[in-house]
C-alpha cells in the first residue's frame, strides 16, 4: 500500500469559519434547547441533608421547522464537537442532517462533557497521546506519515491543532459502558428524543449504542449506524469470552442480544486500511451475521471496497469527503423507510 509524505505542516491558520462550497438553503428551527436524564441523587455521609445530582446524561437538541420522524442522535466518542464541522471547519452531519429536516441530538453520556458531575470520585491525568491519536484515528500508519489520500487537510496546521483539542475525557471502562447505556436506554424509553430513534456514533459509542438498543424497554430505538465501532456486543450462547475492560467484548443474555434484531437496520461502517483481519472488522462480520441469524438487518460497509471512498479516517463524516460519506446514510434511513416525514409526505 503506497505511503504519503511524511507530514508537513505550513504555519499557523485561522480554521475555516465558513465553506466557500457551503450549502444555499437555509437551516429553518422550530426550537433549541437540552435537558438533563437519567442520574441520580447521592446524599453526603457527613450530612444527609447536603445531596449531589449526578451521573445523568445530557442531550441537546435542535428541531427543523418541518421535522422527519426519524431523530438523529449523534453520539460521539471524543467529543460532540466531531459531528458539528469537518476537519477544516466546513459543514459537519449536525448541520447536513438539520438541513435535511432530521431532528439532530447531540449526546453527552454520564461524566462526559456537560454531564460531568460523577457520583464517585474521577481522575485525570495528562497523557500527552496526540502522536499516538494520529494512528487511533487512522491519519497514517503512524506519526508523523499520512496515508497518501487521507481525507484530511494534511497542510493545515490549524486543523490538526482542532482535531487534537476537540474531545473530551474518556473513561473506558466496564463500568462507563454500563453507566452510559442505562442514561440512554432511559432516554430513548422517554420519548423525550422521539418514537423513531437512529443511533450515529463512532468508535467506543457504537459499543455503548449496542448494549443501549439490549437494554431499552421500548420500541423507540430503530437503527444503529456505527462508524468505525471500536467493541461489539454478542449473546450468551456462542463461545466468546467477555473482554476484562471497556472495549470488550461485551456478552448478555440471549433474550437482550435479540433486541438488536428488532431494529429496522443496523450498519458497521470501515474506512480505508481497515484489514479483514483487524480485531473490531472480525467482531463487526460477527455480530452482524449473528443479529441477523436472529431475523435482524445488519451490514458491513466498507468505505472503499463497498462504496469507492478513498482515504477515509476513523472519524469519517469529518472527513474532506463528508458530503459523499453522507449520502450513503441517506441511501440506509430510504432504503429502510427512516426518512419519512411526520406528515407522511415524501421528501422533495
Amino acid at each position: 500500500m503506497k505511503l504519503a509524505r511524511p507530514i508537513a505542516l505550513l504555519p499557523l491558520t485561522s480554521l475555516a469559519l465558513t465553506d466557500v462550497n457551503s450549502p444555499t438553503r437555509p437551516i429553518t428551527l422550530s426550537k433549541t434547547g437540552g435537558f438533563q436524564i437519567g442520574g441520580k441523587t447521592i446524599s453526603s455521609p457527613l450530612n444527609t441533608n447536603q445531596t449531589l445530582s449526578c451521573d445523568h446524561g445530557y442531550m441537546e437538541y435542535f428541531i427543523p421547522w418541518r421535522p422527519r420522524r426519524t431523530s438523529v442522535v449523534m453520539w460521539h466518542s471524543s467529543s460532540t464537537q466531531v459531528w458539528q464541522n469537518r476537519w477544516n471547519g466546513g459543514e459537519g452531519y449536525k448541520d447536513m442532517f438539520l438541513r435535511r429536516d432530521y431532528p439532530v441530538y447531540l449526546w453527552d453520556g454520564p461524566r462526559v462533557g456537560r454531564a460531568n458531575w460523577a457520583c464517585e470520585t474521577t481522575t485525570y491525568v495528562p497523557s500527552h497521546q496526540d502522536q499516538a491519536n494520529f494512528g487511533a484515528w487512522n491519519f497514517g500508519p503512524r506519526w508523523p506519515v499520512w496515508w497518501d489520500d487521507v481525507q484530511f487537510p494534511t497542510r493545515d496546521e490549524a486543523a490538526w491543532k482542532h482535531a487534537t483539542s476537540a474531545r473530551y475525557v474518556e473513561y473506558d471502562t466496564k463500568a462507563n459502558v454500563e453507566l452510559q447505556s442505562d442514561a440512554a436506554a432511559i432516554a430513548a424509553d422517554s420519548g423525550k428524543i422521539g418514537t423513531d430513534i437512529v443511533y450515529l456514533t463512532n468508535s467506543a459509542g457504537g459499543l455503548r449504542a449496542m448494549m443501549t438498543a439490549t437494554k431499552a424497554n421500548g420500541t423507540n430505538i430503530k437503527g444503529i449506524v456505527t462508524y468505525e465501532s471500536i467493541g461489539y456486543v454478542f449473546p450468551d450462547n456462542v463461545n466468546i469470552t467477555a473482554g476484562r475492560g471497556g472495549f470488550g467484548p461485551f456478552i448478555v443474555p440471549l433474550e437482550r442480544f435479540k433486541k438488536l434484531a428488532k431494529l429496522t437496520a443496523i450498519q458497521f461502517v470501515w474506512g480505508d486500511h481497515r484489514s479483514e483481519n483487524f480485531t473490531s472488522v472480525i467482531e463487526s462480520r460477527l455480530a452482524a451475521k449473528l443479529i441477523n441469524q436472529y431475523g435482524g438487518n445488519a451490514q458491513v460497509l466498507k468505505l472503499s471496497e463497498d462504496a469507492g471512498l478513498k482515504g477515509s479516517t476513523h472519524i469519517p463524516f469529518a472527513d474532506m469527503d463528508n458530503a459523499k460519506v453522507a449520502a450513503l446514510l441517506d441511501d440506509l434511513l430510504e432504503d429502510n423507510a427512516l426518512d419519512e416525514y411526520k406528515d407522511g409526505e415524501a421528501w422533495i
